[in-house]
């Protein structure tokens, strides 16, 4: 066995950035961003108004106060996405409205709460300066501003930011396409009837969820019988996937057969065994589909939890990576325990358990027993506490978390 960091080093040291795709800005979300983004105009192209108001010159306001206001006489109005009819002369005011541009000769804006308006004639009642509740030309972004660089990964406001900048379209690093098949005499697929000592096949759906959640986009190669030949047809259909995952069929029994049908397609064995608890059996391989292109393929444990929990230390980070992310793992927070957290036994354990967080502190609990079958357990998780073997954390001590929901 090797410990997860090692396994993780040389799965990482394997996965290539893919390349790039233009595609529709609302589809870039979460997506990294493959090219630099430059300024090519002033935002705003002119100076506006910050507030409902009145635009006025501040010279006009000099020594204004309550008992002595400046009167100006109001000459028109500007609302948003019109220009003002003429310049502001001396002694003026425009009404304008928030976002509308700035009339000429204008050099500031005061709400309209503090005004009175009479007729025609606007009283101000304190001096302003040039500027106030004035957003200047520019104040946003310049022309020759580099406002992204490659390897961002792109947020809502970045969204609204190329929007700005009339970017229709962006490039982005191409979304993985994941392979996923279930292997198993006893596995029976939705829509297929249950035969005597059959499950339901559960592990194709929770592995096509997680590579969703990853960024990826999941192909359902369906369910192999325990036969070599099977596996090894169902995994040919995915050659052009950009990674594959099997879960189940990669320990040591005799009807454990996904390493054999690997080798036959010539896939090149990096990992077996891994110091952790659940999923202790994985495999990683990698396939030559071309003469340009290596194939990514994990082999998972078939146990529910297993698989989940490995796809979390193992395949998420790949797929990240492959992406263009440069954060690659779940964040990992310190929590107290409200009760005893026992990982029996010498080899590391990710124990799923339950948040929550009082007076920002992070409290965890066991979600339950921790079976790798017991599917719920994992349902029920915030996250996988990382506890050294033959160790029990105590209730008030801290244990590290990775988080599997935003907490």
């Amino acid at each position: 066995m090797i410990p997860v960091e090692e396994a993780l080093e040389r799965i990482l040291s394997r996965i290539a950035v893919l390349g790039d795709e233009r595609v529709a800005l609302i589809e870039a979300l979460d997506r990294v961003l493959a090219e630099p983004v430059v300024a090519e105009r002033d935002v705003p192209p002119w100076p506006n108004s910050s507030m409902d108001g009145y635009a006025l010159r501040a010279a006009d306001t000099g020594g204004a106060d309550p008992a002595r206001p400046a009167r100006l006489t109001l000459a028109g109005q500007v609302a948003a996405g019109r220009l003002a009819e003429r310049p502001l002369r001396p002694g003026e005011t425009f009404r304008i409205f928030t976002g509308a541009p700035l009339p000429e000769g204008a050099d500031a804006v005061i709400p309209q709460e503090d005004v009175t308006v009479e007729g025609t004639s606007v009283r101000v009642p304190r001096a302003l300066r040039s500027g106030d509740y004035v957003r200047p030309r520019g104040e946003d972004m310049r022309p020759g501003d580099r406002l992204f660089e490659p390897g961002r990964a792109l947020s809502p406001a970045d969204l609204g930011v190329l929007a700005t900048v009339g970017r229709s379209r962006v490039a982005v690093i191409r979304r993985p396409v994941v392979g996923i098949l279930s292997t198993g005499d006893e596995i029976a697929d939705l829509g297929t009837p249950i035969g005597p000592g059959q499950i339901p096949n559960s592990n194709t759906y929770s592995l096509m969820g997680q590579v969703r959640a990853a960024g990826a986009e999941p192909l359902n190669l369906g369910v192999a019988r325990d036969r070599q030949d099977e596996i090894e047809a169902r995994l040919a259909w995915g050659l052009g996937a950009d990674l594959l995952i099997s879960s189940a069929g990669v320990s040591v029994g005799d009807h454990d057969h996904v390493k054999a049908a690997l080798a036959a397609l010539g896939a090149e064995q990096h990992l077996w065994l891994v110091d952790m608890r659940p999923g202790k059996p994985v495999t990683f391989a990698t396939l030559p589909a071309s003469p340009k292109r290596t194939l990514p393929i994990f082999g998972l444990p078939g146990n529910p939890v297993s698989a989940m929990v490995t796809f979390e230390l193992f395949v998420r980070p790949a797929i990240r990576r492959m992406s263009g992310h440069a954060r690659l793992g779940r964040p990992v927070r310190l929590a107290r325990a409200l009760a005893p957290i026992d990982n029996p036994g010498r080899r590391r354990g990710y124990l799923r358990v339950a948040l929550s967080e009082e007076d920002g502190v992070l409290g965890a609990r066991l979600t339950g027993e921790q079976g790798s079958g017991i599917l719920r357990s994992m349902s029920a998780a915030d996250g996988l506490a990382i506890v050294p073997g033959d160790t029990t954390v105590g209730a008030g001590e801290t244990v590290p978390v990775m988080l599997l929901r935003e907490f």
